[in-house]
């Protein structure tokens, strides 16, 4: 999603606690779509602090390029903000060759770019299902492609994808989000299978309810009460850090056997809160009025 001008700039974790060795990742290389705002940003942050070098890619230059400075400065390392859209591959082709000429290698790869809104189908148009297919799913395989085959077809690597827990059960006014985050979950094990001996491991996780975000506000997150906290077996919502460390986890060699299935970071919440047409509509009626 994009960031809008009034949208504050993004800051640091304070007070990060290592729950890694803080070398854990050293010279590794990451590219990361979406990753100067929101989960993204979080997610190359945590990366930076435990030795890894950074590719942020998105549509806004002005807001990538503050967001690298932020994030060299809080840790150390390089980032380095490319303008690129992942559903244009010329220009990603570009991006990922401006990322092997400045560090030679791309080690892991995060999927994080994703567009979203709460709308029943009956009101869905056609441009808008195609156009979240289009940055979720088919962008999604455009970044994967050309990184595999600039760099990890020939040195291995791990993929990550950021996908949800909308299409899990079907969650209501989410046909087009879910249906982009159920394709990107297949071509995950279509990959994992094929990619497997060239050393390429691919894996989704899937954030549940991220309070920190963009996309919490927009997608009802102001109107969500302490009954749906309650409803959640850990008794919380999740942050950008929870989603950040797990991807440390799942990059980082401790996750070696880590290939083809979907973790889902949502506290337990896909299994016990309510999936409820009603509930859905009062929430998107009320964020309508905010």
């Amino acid at each position: 999603m994009s960031k809008t001008s009034d949208t504050p700039a993004e800051k640091c974790i304070e007070n990060y606690k290592y729950l890694f060795q803080q070398d854990l990742i050293k010279g590794k290389v990451a590219f990361i779509t979406g990753g100067g705002t929101g989960i993204g940003f979080t997610i190359a942050e945590v990366l930076m602090r435990h030795g890894c070098r950074t590719v942020i890619a998105s549509r806004r230059l002005d807001v990538l390029q503050a967001s690298a400075a932020t994030l060299s400065k809080a840790t150390g390392q390089e980032c380095l903000p490319i303008q690129m859209d992942v559903r244009d591959p010329k220009k990603i082709v570009s991006a990922v060759q401006q990322a092997m000429d400045r560090f030679g290698r791309i080690d892991i790869l995060i999927n994080n770019a994703a567009g979203n809104f709460l709308c029943p189908a009956e009101s869905l148009s056609f441009n808008a299902f195609r156009t979240v297919m289009d940055i979720d799913a088919i962008g999604t395989f455009n970044v994967t492609k050309a990184v595999f085959d600039a760099s990890m077809k020939r040195l291995g690597g791990v993929i990550v994808s950021i996908t949800a827990t909308l299409q899990v059960r079907g969650q209501v006014f989410q046909v087009h989000a879910g249906t982009a985050k159920a394709a990107i979950e297949a071509m995950t094990r279509h990959l994992a299978v094929e990619w497997g001996e060239k050393g390429v491991r691919l894996m989704c996780v899937a954030p549940g309810p991220i309070s920190d975000t963009e996309g919490f506000r927009r997608l009802g997150g102001k109107a969500i009460k302490q009954e749906y906290i309650n409803s959640i077996p850990i008794q919380r919502v999740g942050t950008r850090e929870d989603i950040a460390n797990t991807v440390l986890y799942t990059v980082s060699d401790a996750g070696q056997l880590l290939t083809g299935t979907v973790i889902i970071a949502d506290g337990g919440a896909w299994l016990t809160s309510e999936n409820s047409l009603n509930r859905i509509r009062k929430i998107a009626e009320m964020q309508a009025k905010m």
